[in-house]
């Protein structure tokens, strides 16, 4: 099937660099939010989120924490490389990678690649008492295999990357990573390692709004997507459709999927994360299969309902014994796109031509310039570290 084109440059719009937030606010929750419902456009604090909620809702967050992934090596020379995990190849789980205590491969991109031949580089962790080796395997596309090992016992990946990785915040803040970073740039409900940039929807919230929302009768859950670089990837041909979409790697636990079933209609994600991984689940359960495409959603009829497609899913999981659903998603959610599980998202703002904005102006029908030239012109703060909104559609 022939795709519409969607030319990206009608998704610009003009962002200077003073309106991209370099650090968050002293209090996560004072960040102002834009409010959209039935084609209108407010404005409130983040603090006020739950009046903007449908009550008796189910929001979903993603619980993914961002790793230490950048790690800098000097060779003899005095030559500088430097080594940016994106995700373990072997073992290929997450959990099991960052905690392994003899060894793992990741793919990874290298800066000043060609300065690195057969060698192996060398870091002696002093903290830990251990040595440190990287070694450069096979291309990737413009990445690597890089194998690290290490000599000393019980100390995991995750420890050395926590003892001398720095944490990679994004490239457009046009800074050096400091040491607030590695509290201010994590949700205050991230557990599980694994993303080299935040969730950053999720970035807002505090015990004090989770508890309003409790108090409200808003119930919550957690899904994790390990956000990958390639969130960071501006889309650089003309028409939208040839841009390729990264895969992410998504776990969804069975009861959370059983409780979204119970919830539909009511269904809150926070953030672009959430919303890629909950849509995927719609299209996972019609297939009963762990993968989403690109292009997918567009190419294939998919007749089921979404109660139907998620029982289906439930269906599978149980006859295959899954309690909790390993999966990975390429899907690319743009104008055109029917939403078939999400009916509320909280979310940044985003890039201009980005495929985040894309997905944005999907989700309010076509309407995201007015929602953004609001945001222009009554001071929102942009990018990660910026100010929040509540789409509904």
């Amino acid at each position: 099937m022939e795709k519409e084109p969607i030319y990206i440059a009608d998704y610009n719009y003009p962002l200077p660099d003073e309106r991209i937030a370099k650090y968050p606010l002293a209090e996560r929750d004072h960040s102002k939010l834009l409010v959209y419902r039935n084609g209108q456009v407010s404005e409130d604090h983040f603090y006020n989120v739950g009046d903007y909620i449908v009550p008796n809702s189910l929001l979903i967050y993603n619980n993914t924490r961002v790793i230490q992934a950048r790690l800098e090596f000097h060779k003899p020379t005095g030559a500088r490389i430097e080594v940016f995990c994106l995700e373990p190849l072997t073992p290929h789980d997450y959990q099991l990678s960052l905690g392994s205590t003899t060894g793992c491969t990741w793919k990874c991109m290298v800066g000043n690649a060609k300065k690195w031949h057969m060698e192996s580089l060398e870091f002696k962790v002093e903290s830990l008492g251990i040595t440190f080796r990287a070694h450069k395997g096979e291309s990737i596309g413009n990445t690597y295999a890089v194998r690290f090992d290490w000599d000393g016992e019980n100390v995991s990946f995750a420890e050395i990357l926590d003892a001398i990785g720095e944490l990679p915040i994004p490239p457009y803040l046009n800074r050096k990573t400091e040491e607030s970073d590695k509290t201010t740039y994590q949700t205050v409900y991230s557990r599980i390692k694994g993303s080299v940039a935040a969730p950053t929807a999720g970035l807002h919230f505090t015990e004090r709004v989770l508890d309003d929302l409790r108090n409200r009768g808003i119930e919550t859950e957690e899904l994790t997507l390990h956000v990958g670089a390639g969130t960071f990837l501006p889309v650089k041909t003309a028409d939208a459709n040839e841009h390729v979409m990264h895969t992410e790697i998504i776990a969804v636990p069975r009861e959370t999927i059983a409780h979204i079933l119970r919830k539909l209609g009511k269904i809150v994600a926070v953030g672009t994360t959430s919303m890629r991984t909950l849509e995927s689940l719609y299209f996972m359960g019609c297939k009963q299969a762990a993968f989403v495409g690109q292009f997918e959603p567009y190419e294939c009829e998919y007749p089921m309902s979404a109660k139907e497609a998620l029982q289906s899913l439930l269906d599978w999981m149980d006859a295959t014994g899954q309690d909790t659903l390993h999966a990975e998603t390429q899907i690319m959610i743009k104008p055109g796109y029917q939403f078939h599980v999400v009916d509320q998202l909280i979310t940044n703002f985003h890039q201009p031509q980005s495929t985040l904005l894309l997905l944005v102006s999907a989700f309010v029908g076509g309407d995201w310039k007015s929602i953004y030239d609001y945001a222009l012109d009554h001071d929102f703060r942009f990018l990660s570290y910026g100010d929040s909104s509540i789409l509904s559609r």
